[in-house]
């Protein structure tokens, strides 16, 4: 029998074993450069990535990366579910950089397999760039799962505010199944009017209520943004009191809705169907949406969250 620690023989490569091994042995335990490899081994350093490269193609090299503690089963995460009155919180590493959705998706991916997705449930999705460049992102494999917009199309050219291209995308990534809303979020009464009897639209309104999940976005302050939905009287008196929003639905500190001229034909899912999803998921980051974000929690808006460490402190320096 062999030992536990010895990988097969390798089959299908022109590099030797013992080589593979000696270049991986001295690049991962010997924290040796490859430019030293190639010196002691007498091969270019090309031949050292590629001879690590198939060291851990063939088993010879298996790595590990284990998730803090600190991140989802610390006191951190635990400690901001309870200040927030949040069934649960995921956390990652602190968020760099322009993309948000590398970092964030590992943790949006851990709340969805908490869900318990099973073929014919359904799964909101708001607009908004947090939740876009998420749905680029792995997720996880859910069959047979309805992928569904919360909030109807808009004009502003940038892909994120397009909320069925975010549905197009998370339901290609899942293996889910896309439900289409071909609606203007915020149309003229006339148009409003007819679209509540559109069969294609009244289906997928239909879903609304009976989603199993929804994966929304938190808005910041919209006095505080560079851009906001061009359909959104971003000056308006109400606007205001605003803190933030959810399916562009607004709420103030206390949770409570702010309305808007228009606001009334808005074709999104409402605050009530909202906290009545059972697995609603918040995905959100940055010091400008932690006022949002408690907001958003003290109105039921969402039950999970998922956002990194150093907003997660944040928002319990917040509410102390």
């Amino acid at each position: 029998m062999k030992p536990a620690d010895v990988a097969p023989e390798p089959q299908g490569t022109r590099f030797p074993p013992e080589l593979m091994y000696a270049a991986a042995s001295q690049y991962y335990l010997e924290d040796a450069t490859q430019a030293d490899i190639a010196k002691r081994l007498g091969v270019s350093r090309a031949t050292v990535s590629r001879l690590l490269t198939e060291a851990r193609r063939h088993g010879i090299v298996e790595i590990k990366v284990h998730r803090p503690s600190t991140l989802e089963e610390g006191p951190l995460a635990a400690d901001v579910a309870e200040a927030l009155g949040l069934e649960r919180v995921y956390l990652v590493p602190k968020v760099s950089g322009p993309a948000l959705g590398p970092w964030l998706a590992p943790g949006l991916a851990r709340a969805l397999a908490g869900v318990g997705l099973v073929p014919g449930d359904v799964v909101l999705v708001s607009s908004g760039s947090t939740v876009y460049e998420c749905a680029r992102e792995s997720l996880g494999h859910f069959p047979g799962v309805t992928i569904a917009p919360a909030v109807g199309g808009q004009e502003d050219p940038q892909p994120w505010f397009q909320t069925n291209e975010t549905t197009r995308l998370l339901a290609e990534r899942v293996g889910g199944v896309p439900a289409y809303l071909y609606a203007p979020a915020l149309p003229g009464p006339e148009l409003f009017y007819s679209l509540q009897h559109e069969p294609s639209v009244r289906k997928v309104m239909d879903l609304w209520a009976h989603a199993k999940c929804a994966i929304v976005g938190v808005g910041s302050p919209p006095l505080m943004r560079q851009i906001v939905p061009a359909f959104v009287p971003r000056y308006a008196d109400s606007l205001r009191r605003a803190v933030g929003d959810v399916c562009s639905r607004f709420y103030d500190r206390e949770g409570r809705p702010v309305s808007y001229p228009g606001s009334e034909r808005l074709v999104a899912t409402g605050l009530d169907e909202l906290r009545d999803i059972p697995c609603s998921i918040a995905v959100a980051v940055g010091p400008e949406k932690v006022v949002s974000i408690i907001a958003g929690a003290r109105g039921g808006y969402f039950k999970r969250l998922v956002t990194d460490a150093l907003t997660a402190e944040s928002l319990l320096a917040a509410v102390a």
